[in-house]
Order: C-alpha cells, then sequence, then structure tokens
C-alpha cells in the first residue's frame, strides 16, 4: 500500500474539508505515521475515516477528529498536557510533538504498554505514561496547560476545569449517545471558565466516565 499517497488524500479528503487549515497541524499529520501506532490486522485502514479498534474495548479516534482536537487546543511549545486515555501512543505523540510534556494516563495496562513500545519506537521522550483511572481527574502534575479527554463523558467532573492553569484549554467530548458536544474549555480566572461548543460527534466514553445523577421518586 502507498500510506505516503494515502496520507495526503486523508488530510486533502478528511482533514482540510472540516475546516482543519492550522499549517502547524497539517504539518503534523504528514509527518506522523500513524500506520505504525495501529494494531497490524488495520494497517492498511489506519488513514481512513474510521475508528480503528485496539482491543479491550477501546478504539484510536477517527484522523479528523484527532486533527480537529490539536487545532482547537492551539499547542505551545512551552505546555504542559494532561492526556486521559494513552491508547495506542498516537494521539500522545501529536501532543508532545508541539508540547513541552505530556503525561498521558490510561487505564488499560495492556493498552498502556502498547503506547509505551509506540513511543519508544518513534524517540518520544517527552512523555510521562501512567496506569490509572483519570476519568475523574488526575492532579499528579497539575496544573496543566491543555487538557484532552480521548474518550466521552456524560458529565465533565468540575475537578478537570479546577487543574487548569489560569489561560489554560480543555477538550472534552461531553454527553450521552445521540447527543454529544465537542466542548473547549478556558479558564480565564480563579472560579471562571469560558465554555464553547464545537461540534457535535460521536465518541466512545471512557472507562467509568462520570454520569448525571438521577433522582428516583
Amino acid at each position: 500500500m502507498d500510506f505516503e499517497r494515502a496520507r495526503y488524500n486523508m488530510v486533502e479528503q478528511q482533514i482540510r474539508p472540516w475546516n482543519i487549515l492550522d499549517k502547524t497541524v497539517l504539518g503534523l499529520l504528514f509527518e506522523a505515521k500513524r500506520e505504525e501506532y495501529v494494531p497490524a490486522a488495520y494497517r492498511e485502514l489506519a488513514l481512513a475515516d474510521i475508528e480503528i479498534p485496539l482491543g479491550f474495548g477501546e478504539a484510536m479516534l477517527p484522523p479528523k477528529l484527532e486533527a480537529k482536537i490539536l487545532q482547537a487546543v492551539r499547542l505551545r511549545k512551552s505546555d504542559r498536557v494532561l492526556e486521559i486515555g494513552s491508547g495506542s501512543g498516537y494521539m500522545t505523540t501529536l501532543l508532545a510533538s508541539h508540547g513541552q510534556h505530556v503525561y498521558s494516563v490510561e487505564i488499560v495496562p495492556e493498552l498502556s504498554a502498547m503506547a509505551e513500545k509506540n513511543l519508544k519506537a518513534h524517540h518520544v521522550g517527552n512523555v510521562t505514561l501512567e496506569v490509572g483511572d483519570g476519568s475523574k481527574g488526575w492532579g499528579s502534575h497539575g496544573p496543566y496547560d491543555v487538557i484532552v479527554l480521548t474518550g466521552s463523558t456524560p458529565v465533565l467532573p468540575e475537578e478537570f476545569q479546577r487543574e487548569l492553569h489560569f489561560g489554560g484549554r480543555l477538550f472534552a467530548v461531553v454527553g450521552e449517545d445521540p447527543v454529544m458536544k465537542a466542548t473547549l474549555i478556558t479558564r480565564i480566572g480563579k472560579d471562571s471558565w469560558h465554555t464553547e461548543d464545537l461540534f457535535e460527534t460521536r465518541v466512545q466514553p471512557l472507562k467509568n466516565a462520570a454520569r448525571a445523577q438521577k433522582f428516583e421518586f
């Protein structure tokens, strides 16, 4: 398979039409070899507009959603980043390419091991991988400049917002099927945040994701 041709088609036919025009983001998608982060059985589908199964009930996000996240959080070289859900390590690599350091938390040990193997193979050193449940927040290394949740959450725990530096950005897909919204939250003060609904989408929920309290009468 001609992956370079497929990569070009991915950017021109999937990414750009979704209003992803940031030259830094587009350049990174050309550089990062997505096919080297997927399970061997799905290698030829690595650049297709689909989720790629990783096992353990988890999947890689479609390429255009990964690109949309990168464009939304506006990464800077000085940013300390928290990623919830390491997966195969591909999104981790994208974040690490333009951030100072990424702390990536994965609840499935086998996937964390997969991410570690892939990051080492691609000489990505500015990442700390940890195994644990980050669905309600992960303050160990906070506050952070950028937080990215790679799975959805019916309710966004306030802890994530409070783990941001002032000016920090949080990307999360919030809601339950069939209504989920990609949301960007920016901390603008001690107890104030700006929330922007970006677009509607559907993403698998994080394991143990917070849910709204339901009252029974």
